[in-house]
């Protein structure tokens, strides 16, 4: 059986990126985002993107390295934040972005990996997520139709792997990463630490090795603090 464990970020990714192609990439904000996988999307050159994510990074980190380059095309994502070039390329047309409310964007990534192709909720309904969309009512109340969400590259990041694949994330890193891992034709996972296969309780295993295609060894793991908050500390007698 042919081994997971690719020895670098690039080797992890040949084969797999062309243009035009739809990525998912985990994270939210600055956490639990595929650091060194990015980078190397970013190397290959590959353009007209379309990129399904939580946000945009940061300036100079994550996902904002393809918009600098100018590798993304479209952006379905939840939250845009603060991210300045973003906001220039959208309102230039640079960039195209489909924004959805933040639990609808799991869901219907969640749906992708769980091969249902649609499914209804109230969140959007009477707004603009709801336009053109068909809308219909169930014991009395108003549901606008949702699709799901695939891709053909998933990346994500994850704390711990085994050999076979199975995934543990830490804390909030957790994020949307397992369910990219679900909906992506191929799924390549960047980790913290490999460790040997029954190393991991089976009770902790937040994903099957059955949805990991590629596993690699985190070169970068700088874990930024989007906005760091202090005060002073108290006079001590």
């Amino acid at each position: 059986m042919k081994s997971k464990i690719y020895p670098s970020p690039a080797a992890a990714l040949d084969g797999l990126l062309f243009d035009g192609m739809t990525i998912m990439s985990g994270g939210f904000g600055l956490s639990g985002n595929p650091e060194s996988l990015i980078p190397e999307v970013r190397a290959s050159g590959v353009k007209s993107l379309t990129v399904i994510s939580n946000n945009a990074g940061a300036d100079g980190f994550g996902l904002w390295m393809l918009l600098e380059s100018r590798q993304v095309a479209k952006m379905i994502s939840s939250y845009v934040g603060e991210n300045k070039l973003f906001e220039q390329q959208y309102l230039s047309g640079e960039l195209e972005l489909e924004l959805n409310p933040q639990g609808t964007l799991a869901e219907r990534i969640r749906a992708g990996g769980a091969g249902i192709p649609a499914f209804y909720t109230k969140t959007g309904v009477g707004t603009v997520v709801a336009e053109g969309k068909p809308v219909e009512t169930f014991e009395g109340q108003e549901y606008v139709r949702e699709t799901w969400l695939r891709a053909d590259l998933s990346i994500i990041k994850a704390w711990k792997a085994d050999p076979a694949g199975n995934l543990m994330f830490r804390k909030t890193a957790r994020n949307f990463n397992p369910n990219m891992a679900t909906a992506g034709k191929v799924t390549v996972v960047e980790v913290e630490e490999i460790v040997e296969a029954g190393a991991l309780d089976p009770d902790a295993i937040h994903t099957p090795g059955i949805y990991v295609d590629r596993i690699v060894l985190s070169t970068i793991n700088e874990k930024r603090i989007e906005k760091l908050t202090t005060r002073a500390r108290e006079n001590v007698a």
